[in-house]
């Protein structure tokens, strides 16, 4: 079955935000294909001086980001040499694919507040988001912990320019590494858009003539855009064949 972003809403994001160094260890001691336990994790120090409780927590989250797309973790797995910008931002499009009011934050909320003619984003405005995008049940103090959660994650992800009202929003720097990650991976997925209008791309600040002109200088990809029809031709077959014909280059 061909692997998918998650479109039930749940709670997960109260507990475990973006986590960076967190999904770094997590990359660089599997690759998915064999069975790790908490306790094993926990013995091994994989996310350091956790509690085991906090190891629990932090392996459901990591599985469902990463273990859920297979290709993504193997290449992840692979490239233990990444820049810190590529890191931060490869663990928000999982984030996003995994949790779908992440993703409408950062999407589609936080590019509207782009183009208003205030882009200042505040506690206050993220828990009316949460209010209105998420579950009814949610009682006003998990909005409240949702809203908090949310902008850690978008701060950390480089899309918030600090963490105190009022917030001015950014858009981060996306190198080829990571753009050509992200491309890869949406073509062996299931999501709602296209390859070229999706809220991935767009959470950070690549849409229309700004996308066009990206692809455009992109080594694994021949990018055509003539009379408002667009063609992609794929260098490699596949995300795991990117990774490798990436790692023999640098190594080279």
């Amino acid at each position: 079955m061909q692997p998918q972003e998650t479109t039930h809403k749940h709670t997960r994001l109260m507990k475990c935000a973006l986590e960076v160094e967190e999904c770094r260890a997590y990359w660089a001691h599997t690759d998915g294909t064999t069975a790790i336990s908490a306790r094993q994790v926990f013995d091994n120090y994989w996310f350091g001086a956790r509690s085991l409780e906090r190891v629990e927590v932090l392996l459901v989250n990591m599985r469902a980001r990463f273990d859920t797309f297979p290709a993504a973790l193997q290449t992840l797995h692979r490239w233990p040499q990444m820049a810190p910008d590529t890191r931060k931002l490869i663990c928000h499009w999982h984030l996003q694919l995994a949790d779908p009011l992440y993703r409408a934050f950062t999407g589609a909320y936080l590019v509207s507040r782009r183009a208003a003619p205030r882009t200042e984003l505040t506690r206050d405005l993220v828990v009316s988001f949460v209010t209105t995008s998420g579950e009814p049940h949610w009682s006003m103090a998990s909005r409240v912990q949702f809203a908090s959660k949310l902008l850690s994650a978008a701060y950390a992800a480089g899309l918030v320019e600090t963490n105190r009202d009022p917030r001015p929003l950014v858009v981060p720097r996306v190198g080829d590494d990571a753009l050509e990650y992200l491309l890869y991976l949406l073509r062996e997925i299931a999501y709602e858009g296209t390859l070229l209008h999706n809220p991935y791309l767009a959470s950070v600040g690549l849409w229309g003539a700004s996308l066009d002109e990206r692809l455009r200088t992109l080594p694994s990809i021949k990018y055509h855009c003539q009379g408002g029809v667009h063609d992609v031709d794929w260098r490699y077959p596949s995300l795991t064949a990117w990774a490798s014909a990436r790692s023999s280059r640098i190594r080279t």
